[in-house]
């Protein structure tokens, strides 16, 4: 199943303005961001997030509803393991 994984931004990258490093459920990623439109992002904003590509901003209220909807389908682990996935540049590991 392909699913839209909510991720918070806690890193920016000044060399590749296109890339941010996302948390998704303590596994830290680098995500293309290069498909948003709705303006600028900030440390601490969510994104939801498919095949390493953040597809649009949300609330953390809604971040936190589709954390609880993917749990409680089953596919929390299988989101988490999509995300370990994504091979951008300079991916750091789970914390």
């Amino acid at each position: 199943m392909c699913l839209a994984i909510p991720g918070q931004v806690v890193e920016f990258h000044a060399d590749q303005p296109a890339l941010v490093k996302v948390d998704v459920a303590g596994v830290r990623r680098n995500v293309n961001v290069g498909l948003l439109e709705d303006g600028e992002l900030v440390l601490g904003d969510w994104v939801l997030i498919h095949v390493g590509f953040a597809l649009s901003k949300v609330s953390e209220a809604d971040a936190h509803e589709q954390l609880r909807m993917l749990r409680a389908m089953g596919e929390d682990e299988l989101a988490i393991e999509e995300v370990r996935g994504y091979s951008f540049a300079d991916d750091g590991e789970r914390r």
